[in-house]
């Protein structure tokens, strides 16, 4: 029987397990944590459950242009939605946990063995765990990554957070200011502002999310001011330090913000070092993150990394699919390489920002030849409906043959709507195939096939 040891019990690491015991390996899964690890316990579920009050909060806010009233208090000022923080929280911890503890469930039925603590290889088919050594003929590392520090501003839990502190505070932060605006960090502003919160969202380039679509960007950018929110762009952080009652964000230029609270959101680094990777044989790059190919092997023979420490698109899918791959190709099954071509990422800001396949920068380069439809959200007769307008869907597609190549949908459960453009991308489905498929009318969907059938018009001329 073929022996596995797995360092990190995140989705890297206890999907791998459960597709290395249905094959009918003997695993071991090291997990500092808990069983989901940091994606489960304070990242990706913690922050899409708060998300998920933050969003109802907004369309509540948003409601009277539909009819919604909300009554009056007992002075005659008409009353609106509060958002009880230390209940929230409570739920956001309350939920983790509870999927932490299914994933345990899970993978001890499939008879994996677990243990708690931090595993460091010996040698590549040697893994420490304290003083316990496992002998293993496969070793995967799937360890994730820790929030990056920023010189000059160390977290301290109270004032200056990471967003793994951010469910441990006592009361909604009055004045929030949000360093860095890439996906956590416009997931997080726009959160906040929607519970209450006033926040500034500091910025090193033109604007939010700019390694993201463009058009996409904007229109989360217009939405953010538009309910209030202050967008320092070309601005980047030098330094945070606690005030009195408060804190003061310096600038590179000089200038200051303050504000109540800061969270800091400015990238990842692997949880790579002290573990004997490089003494056993993996190579690592100067970040400090596992070098993997397309099958998750690394240098070292026997070895394999997955998900957040190989710095390959920090999202749980691509972990999961790796962590899938290094235990299919390590034993014996057929396996296609990660194709990061197929890969459907969200960012759950309001509106949702989804893509999938090529992207809009790479068909501007003159990259990936391309035609294009994008069609506005405020057309879609079920978003007019529930006041929800906007947005848009857009879709890339090959000049001759119509095979759709990706597409980008930004809308309220775009995650969701993501799947249909996803199918058709991996299964080289044409304009023509997805134009007649039917779609509910009305629904936000329809907007794929209607854009589907914009481009098969354009093809027939």
């Amino acid at each position: 029987m073929t022996r596995v040891a797995i360092l990190g019990g995140g989705p890297g690491g206890y999907e791998s397990a459960l597709v290395a015991a249905q094959l009918g390996a003997d695993v071991t899964l090291v997990e500092r944590d808990g069983p989901g690890g940091a994606c489960v316990l304070t990242d990706c579920v913690p922050s899409k459950t708060l998300i998920a009050t933050s969003t109802r909060m907004a369309v509540l806010s948003e409601s009277v242009s539909l009819g919604v009233r909300f009554s009056g208090g007992s002075d005659g000022e008409v009353g609106g939605p509060e958002v009880d923080l230390p209940l929230v929280n409570k739920r956001v911890k309350e939920l983790a946990w509870a999927q932490s503890a299914d994933i345990e469930s899970r993978v001890a039925d499939e008879g994996v063995r677990i243990i708690r603590g931090a595993g460091r290889l010996v040698d590549p088919q040697i893994v420490a765990v304290g003083d316990e050594r496992i002998h293993a003929d496969v070793v995967l590392i799937a360890t994730g990554a820790t929030p990056r520090v920023l010189p000059g501003a160390e977290p301290d839990g109270e004032r200056i957070l990471n967003w793994r502190q951010l469910y441990d505070l006592p009361e909604l932060p009055e004045d929030l200011i949000v360093v860095g605006s890439g996906v956590t960090g416009a997931e997080f502003a726009g959160a906040y502002l929607a519970l209450g919160s006033r926040v500034t969202l500091v910025s090193s380039r033109d604007h939010v999310l700019p390694n993201e679509d463009e058009d996409a960007a904007r229109v989360l950018e217009e939405v953010f001011q538009r309910r209030g929110m202050n967008l320092l762009a070309r601005s980047r952080a030098a330094g945070v330090k606690r005030t009195a009652d408060g804190v003061e964000v310096t600038l590179t230029d000089g200038r200051t913000v303050t504000g109540s609270h800061c969270l800091m959101t400015v990238g990842m680094e692997p949880n790579t070092r002290g573990m004997g990777l490089e003494e056993a044989g993996v190579r690592l790059d100067e970040r400090g993150f596992v070098q993997v190919d397309k099958v998750s092997r690394t240098s070292a023979p026997h070895v394999y990394a997955a998900g957040d420490c190989t710095g390959i698109l920090m999202l749980a899918s691509v972990a999961a699919m790796q962590g899938r791959i290094a235990m299919w190709h390590a034993l014996g099954e057929a396996v296609q390489p990660l194709k990061l071509g197929w890969v459907a990422a969200n960012i759950f800001t309001d509106p949702e920002v989804a893509t999938v396949g090529v992207s809009q920068a790479q068909i501007d380069s003159g990259e990936v030849p391309a035609r294009i439809v994008k069609l506005p959200l405020s057309t879609n007769p079920r978003a007019k409906m529930q006041g929800f307008l906007d947005g848009f869907v857009k879709i890339f597609c090959r000049p001759a043959t119509g095979i759709v190549l990706g597409g980008v949908i930004v809308a309220p459960r775009a995650s969701e709507l993501i799947l249909g453009l996803s199918i058709a991308v991996q299964q080289h489905l044409t304009v023509d195939q997805v134009a007649h498929t039917f779609a509910v009318y009305p629904s936000v969907s329809g907007s794929i096939t209607e854009a589907a059938r914009r481009l098969m018009q354009e093809s027939a001329y």
